[in-house]
């Protein structure tokens, strides 16, 4: 039998992402960060980031509409090349700005390098490579 590491700070676990279709959803990010949506879970098709966080893709059903959301993945520097570069090969553009105003571009903001994306149901992604600065 494993034993459990007890919890010893808060963390994030999962979040729920709404999707009208949670495979389409959760194979198009799985695809830009360089990942595999795992095995379905009650009505959740989870996609883990890595940090024991997923997102848990729900699907919402009768017509219900989504609320967009925005989702930011820190990302390792050497990996956010080939994140654009997949963005490019599946037509999605991508921008400097959370507002979509500087088409084809990325920003520097805190020394690092940052895109934002709209997924398959307008949730507003961002990749970045370097947190945001806190006081």
């Amino acid at each position: 039998m494993q034993m459990q590491t007890p919890v010893t700070a808060v963390q994030l676990n999962h979040t729920v992402v709404h999707a009208t279709d949670r495979q389409l959803s959760a194979e198009f990010i799985a695809v830009v960060l360089g990942l595999k949506p795992g095995a379905p879970f009650g009505p959740f098709l989870p996609v883990d980031l890595g940090n024991n966080v997923t997102l848990d893709y729900y699907e919402q059903r009768d017509g219900e509409q989504i609320q967009p959301q925005h989702y930011a993945f820190l990302v390792p520097d050497n990996q956010f090349d080939a994140m654009i570069a997949r963005l490019d090969a599946i037509a999605v553009a991508y921008y400097a700005d959370p507002n979509h105003t500087e088409p084809g571009r990325i920003n520097r903001l805190f020394g690092g390098r940052g895109a934002y994306f709209s997924d398959p149901d307008g949730h507003n992604m961002e990749i970045m490579t370097r947190p945001y600065a806190r006081p």
